[in-house]
C-alpha cells in the first residue's frame, strides 16, 4: 500500500481544516456521507450477476468508478474516526477478536476429533 493510514488521516484533516469544513464534519453528517458513498459503490454492482461483479476491474471505466467510490467510502470513514478519536485499525482488531470467539472455525475447539 502507498501511504499509511495515519498519513492519510492527517491529509484529510488538513484538507478539511484548510477549507473550514469543521462545522459540517459532525459525526452525524460524516456517518450520513459514508452511507451515501457506500450506496454509490453498491449502485455499480446493483444489477450485475455474480460473474459480472467478479470482473468489474477488467473494464477500465468501471474500475475507475469502483476505485473512486472506495476512496470516498474510506475518506469519510477516516474522517468519521478522526472526529470521534477512534483508531480504526484497533477497532477492527478488536472486532476480529470478538468474531473469532463468536464464529469459531469448523473443528476448532474439538478435542481428539470430537
Amino acid at each position: 500500500m502507498s501511504e499509511d493510514l495515519n498519513a492519510l488521516r492527517r491529509r484529510l484533516a488538513d484538507f478539511a481544516r484548510e477549507r473550514r469544513w469543521g462545522p459540517y464534519h459532525t459525526p452525524k453528517n460524516l456517518a450520513a456521507a459514508l452511507s451515501v458513498e457506500a450506496s454509490e459503490l453498491l449502485e455499480i454492482f446493483q444489477w450485475l450477476t455474480a460473474e459480472q461483479s467478479q470482473a468489474v476491474m477488467a473494464d477500465e471505466a468501471t474500475a475507475h468508478r469502483v476505485e473512486d467510490e472506495v476512496a470516498d467510502v474510506l475518506a469519510y470513514l477516516l474522517q468519521f474516526c478522526e472526529v470521534l478519536a477512534i483508531d480504526p485499525l484497533a477497532a477492527l482488531a478488536k472486532k476480529i477478536d470478538r468474531n473469532e470467539k463468536r464464529f469459531p472455525a469448523p473443528g476448532e475447539g474439538l478435542v481428539d476429533g470430537e
